[in-house]
């Protein structure tokens, strides 16, 4: 799922690599065609997403890739879709089959854990306060429940590092490390 910028080149290409992998790929576009550059104007995008239209979405597009592959979905979202990752399985309990989380943070989602049956594995820039301040509210609600989870810290790198159509917080070490554990996440889970 999409950062706060909308369904940009770069989740489509990460949804590309997904089906090189040997997945179903799908990434739904929560801002319904609408992409951004700029960060003033994302961020108001983020603030203006309806949660309750974005969960339908996200229930279609699990309902849709169970239709054609009868088997559980994976989940992965970055930044604002990060977030929403954790959202959807938790809202789509017995259809998520594992769900990952890419230094994900939205102020207004609110998570029912109550309905995660899903393992989460979760990566963490070393630099990102924002997204960072998410962890022990979110560890701490999987710990309670039994939740399988596995969460890694990346050192030296700073919000959005797998996205490498930002250079300039792109870490292409953390990037691979990241994309092979999830890669993996998903072989075992799914």
């Amino acid at each position: 799922m999409q950062e706060w910028w909308g369904l940009v080149d770069h989740v489509k290409q990460v949804a590309d690599r997904f089906a090189g992998a040997g997945f179903f790929a799908l990434a739904p576009d929560l801002y319904h065609g609408t992409v951004t550059r700029s960060p003033d104007e994302a961020g108001k995008l983020l603030m203006a997403l309806d949660i309750a239209g974005a969960e339908k979405d996200l229930r279609g597009a699990v309902v849709h890739l169970r239709g054609l592959t009868e088997r559980r979905v994976g989940i992965v979202g970055f930044c604002m879709g990060g977030a929403l990752s954790l959202f959807a399985a938790c809202s789509n309990g017995d259809d998520i089959g594992a769900c990952v989380v890419y230094y994900g943070g939205h102020p207004k989602v609110q998570y029912d854990f109550g309905g995660l049956k899903a393992p989460v594995l979760g990566h963490w820039a070393e630099d990102d306060d924002w997204a960072n301040a998410t962890i022990p509210r979110i560890e701490s609600a999987l710990r309670e429940r039994g939740v399988s989870y596995e969460f890694h810290t990346y050192p030296g790198t700073r919000h959005a590092f797998f996205n490498d159509h930002r250079p300039e917080v792109h870490d292409p070490a953390a990037a691979a490390k990241s994309w092979e554990r999830t890669v993996a996440f998903f072989e075992a889970n799914l």
